[in-house]
């Protein structure tokens, strides 16, 4: 059942104690002003100098459970947000991601140490956000192990199932118009512009009611396989999405 109107689902990504606190603190009244339910993608254990952005928040873990008592639904950002696998994913976004390609019994070893991790903040993860889209069928295996049961990654147009998980896609990096369909809005507070803040702003001041969350998407979707006919269309749209960041890279070597 693809959706019409459209859904959308908003993800924030990189999350964590050493992120940049003043950025990400620009949107936390606009999902209260809106009511909106995002998914928290936390880096459990952070090793990437690049999230080294502010000093430890001592405060994050807190606003992270309200805003879980909020409805918000926390991903588990892989573990430690660092590039040591050169496998082919199923995402096939990016060659050199965390996850992909690296060994099973390593993959499940640091989803649960990420797992514990934010279980020990009193946190409920519920869903995988793969760094980088960074996951292969040795993570599927791992997730389900391991106890998480829903994905949120793909360029379909509504929920399903692949490799005994439930996929949620995420195909959109700001918030745009669609017609019909399920799309999750990733975004990252760490080098979000002032101008990106107030985009979402305004989305959410005309298309606020059309905003969903994990909870309602798993209540309300029949969830299948993708047919055919949606497998191609899904590779289609990542396909030309890989064609425009191509193009989008060399414009900006020139």
């Amino acid at each position: 059942m693809i959706p019409s109107p459209a859904q959308y689902l908003l993800r924030f990504d990189d999350l964590c104690p050493t992120h940049h606190r003043n950025r990400w603190r620009r949107f936390v009244p606009i999902l209260a002003r809106f009511r909106v339910k995002p998914i928290l993608a936390i880096v459990p254990d952070n090793r990437d100098p690049e999230l080294d952005l502010s000093p430890p928040d001592p405060d994050f873990w807190s606003q992270m459970r309200e805003l879980q008592a909020s409805g918000a639904t926390i991903g588990l950002h892989g573990f430690r947000h660092l590039w040591a696998g050169r496998g082919r994913g199923l995402v096939p976004l990016h060659e050199v991601t965390e996850f992909a390609g690296i060994p099973e019994q390593i993959q499940r070893q640091w989803i649960r140490e990420g797992l514990e991790v934010l279980r020990a903040h009193r946190l409920n993860p519920a869903i995988w956000v793969a760094p980088r889209h960074g996951l292969d069928r040795a993570t599927l295996r791992a997730l389900r192990m391991e106890g998480i049961g829903i994905v949120s990654d793909g360029f379909a147009m509504r929920p399903y199932l692949r490799g005994g998980l439930t996929w949620i896609p995420q195909q959109i990096w700001a918030p745009e118009h669609k017609r019909r369909g399920l799309w999750t809005v990733c975004m990252h507070a760490n080098s979000a512009t002032d101008a990106q803040v107030e985009e979402l702003n305004g989305f959410l001041q005309t298309h606020a009611g059309e905003f969903t969350s994990v909870e309602r998407i798993l209540h309300e979707f029949p969830l299948t396989r993708l047919t055919v006919r949606e497998m191609l269309a899904a590779n289609g749209a990542l396909f030309r999405y890989r064609v425009r960041r191509s193009v989008k890279g060399l414009l900006a070597r020139l």
